[in-house]
């Protein structure tokens, strides 16, 4: 016979819900005590935040796994472009000009005799670098300018909001080329400069307005009843609440920063020769396109992708952070 478990008063005693109690067996007995969860979960579980909660979401995402992956191996590639390029970017040979692929350059070279495949690695260290530090620029000018009008509110916010109406009626492109043609610097920070500069109010606008819908939650007024400043307010119980919008909106900008460099430096008015840039290779093949065409499918191809997997990565992290989505 199956052994029957020990029976314990003290746990076998329910109360019926109108002030009497009833005997039960010890089993019925835990079962009341601690009733499982819908799905089988232990009801002592935390919930979880909307930060776990979109990560549980995210690793269950193909779109951004794929995406991610492609990111990362971008990133490795522009740490380290020597993993996967032996050659130099700026050794280039006349006698090979136009010519296809060869063993040990499988994508040939370019109308100055250069590796096509060397030099489109080395352009991701460029393209990679001007988009993350344009974005990290752009999302903190623009989320403390606008997270700080957006809590203040009064005259300061009216001025933002005149500024970034002054901002948006900018061309980007026809700005970077007045702006960037009397700047004779041959590095990357004039470009991040003139991004940071037109890309802010983007942010700002959205950092505005999620303050504005958080600070008016209950657990920010209760926190304002029990004298909390200010600055606890904004950094201990706005700022987490209202940064989701944010990462979205700047995380999908990524991409598009790194298209702007790509064409600025087309146009001639970004990077300039000798920098390693997949717009200015771009530029350089397309006069060679009917002969040499895939001197520019590789760096336009790469550029392509690059730009992609940002979008896709942006896209999947707004699904992810948005809860009328799911």
């Amino acid at each position: 016979m199956p052994e029957q478990e020990p029976y314990e008063p003290e746990r076998a005693i329910a109360g019926t819900g109108m002030g009497g109690t009833m005997d039960l067996g010890a089993s019925e007995a835990i079962t009341l005590e601690q009733p499982p969860g819908p799905d089988g979960a232990d009801p002592r579980d935390k919930p979880r935040s909307l930060w776990s909660d979109a990560w549980h979401d995210l690793r269950r995402n193909p779109v951004f796994i794929i995406s991610a992956l492609v990111i990362l191996f971008l990133v490795v590639i522009s740490i380290w472009p020597s993993l996967i390029a032996s050659g130099s970017p700026l050794k280039c040979d006349l006698a090979k000009a136009q010519e296809g692929s060869q063993p040990g350059h499988p994508f040939g070279f370019n109308g100055q005799g250069c590796d096509v495949y060397t030099r489109t690695v080395y352009g991701a260290r460029t393209s990679v670098a001007v988009g993350i530090l344009a974005t990290l620029g752009v999302a903190v000018l623009g989320s403390v300018l606008g997270g700080l009008a957006g809590f203040f509110g009064g005259g300061g916010d009216a001025v933002l909001s005149r500024i970034t109406d002054i901002f948006f009626a900018i061309p980007v492109v026809l700005g970077g080329l007045v702006l960037l043609s009397v700047i004779t610097s041959n590095t990357i920070w004039p470009v991040i400069g003139f991004i940071v500069l037109l890309g802010w109010p983007q942010i700002s606008r959205i950092a505005r307005g999620s303050v504005i819908t958080a600070k008016q939650n209950d657990y920010v007024q209760a926190a304002r009843a029990l004298g909390a400043s200010n600055a606890r307010l904004l950094l201990r119980h706005i700022a987490p609440n209202a940064v989701a919008p944010v990462i979205v909106v700047a995380t999908i900008a990524l991409g598009t920063y790194i298209s702007l460099e790509a064409t600025l430096s087309f146009l001639g008015v970004g990077l300039k020769p000798p920098s390693v840039s997949w717009g200015i290779d771009i530029s350089s093949a397309a006069p060679y396109v009917r002969n040499a065409p895939h001197a520019l499918l590789w760096p336009s191809g790469a550029l392509a992708i690059t730009v992609l997997a940002f979008i896709m990565l942006g896209d999947a992290v707004r699904d992810a952070l948005d809860p009328k989505l799911r």
